[in-house]
């Protein structure tokens, strides 16, 4: 049987390495570099593997029959369509983030909402690897043409069913794929979470890397799903939790990130390898607490 483990960008990522932490900037940036850059700095700083943007051609995902509607945005009230081309970033934009994370020492990537998207990102970049959004997971084509870039895909499960997870995985290569649970919820309810879905997709894929994609607020959760044997965890990441956007609530600060960083590493270690065994530390204690000697030889 295929073992379940991937390589992005020379790390390994699955079972028996440590958990590959992403910091999902998405849109969080508001448009600006400057926003993303200290959205960076934080994440590298926590010590995070990854830090990952959303890349859309608007024309291509917004329906036309939303184009002109009006909303408010922090720039004043526009089209929906000149909003979505605000918050985009040019090649220009994602050299300079290219460069960022490389003096960070993070690496980068995005989702990919389009073909064209693909073609952009081909075009001018090399990720490590690919995310598929929840939202995109029933687009077959979109998920093949991320994947024949050669890289890494990971799919997102959020608002889907099952039949429709299957239908994706039969439709990809097994070999460059790995699965994040996920409730596409912002915020999630903790009674939403469905952490046991972790192990359902463990059993269900063994040949495949499963992750968990979360968007609750608190951080415990997300520490029960390594727990649940994720081997690969994105949050979303914000500057302050109180800024513009339908994400940042559902959003980690920086101080969070670091928090939740620690403490999956501390977890990692505190797992162990399921071996029983007397450490020396308890010497002691035995000597002295023990009422009857043991007849084995340690």
């Amino acid at each position: 049987m295929e073992q379940r483990e991937r390589t992005l960008a020379g790390r390994m990522v699955g079972d028996g390495h440590p958990v590959y932490i992403i910091g999902e900037i998405g849109i969080n940036h508001n448009g600006s570099v400057d926003i993303a850059k200290l959205m960076i700095d934080g994440a590298a700083q926590a010590g995070a593997d990854c830090v990952k943007f959303q890349k859309r051609t608007p024309e291509l995902c917004v329906p036309r029959d939303q184009w002109n509607i009006e909303r408010d945005t922090p720039w004043g009230r526009m089209t929906y369509i000149d909003y979505r081309r605000k918050v985009e970033f040019d090649a220009d934009d994602y050299a300079e983030i290219a460069r960022h994370c490389e003096r960070n020492g993070i690496h980068w990537t995005v989702s990919c909402w389009d073909e064209g998207a693909v073609d952009f990102m081909e075009r001018y970049f090399d990720v490590p690897f690919y995310k598929a959004a929840s939202a995109s997971l029933t687009d077959l084509d979109l998920l093949r043409a991320m994947q024949q870039t050669g890289r890494p895909l990971m799919i997102s499960t959020g608002m889907s069913t099952m039949e429709e997870i299957d239908a994706a995985v039969r439709a990809l290569d097994a070999s460059q794929l790995l699965i994040a649970h996920s409730t596409s919820a912002y915020p999630c309810p903790i009674d939403e979470l469905n952490l046991a879905m972790i192990s359902t997709l463990r059993e269900r894929y063994p040949q495949l890397p499963i992750g968990y994609s979360g968007h609750e607020t608190g951080l415990a959760t997300t520490y029960a799903a390594v727990v649940k044997g994720a081997s690969f965890i994105e949050r979303h990441i914000t500057l302050d939790r109180a800024m513009w956007g339908t994400d940042q609530s559902a959003s980690v600060e920086m101080g969070g990130l670091a928090r939740m960083v620690k403490d999956l590493r501390d977890i990692e270690t505190a797992m162990g390898d399921g071996r029983k065994r007397v450490y020396d530390s308890e010497l002691s204690s035995r000597s002295k607490l023990r009422r009857v000697a043991s007849r084995v030889t340690i």
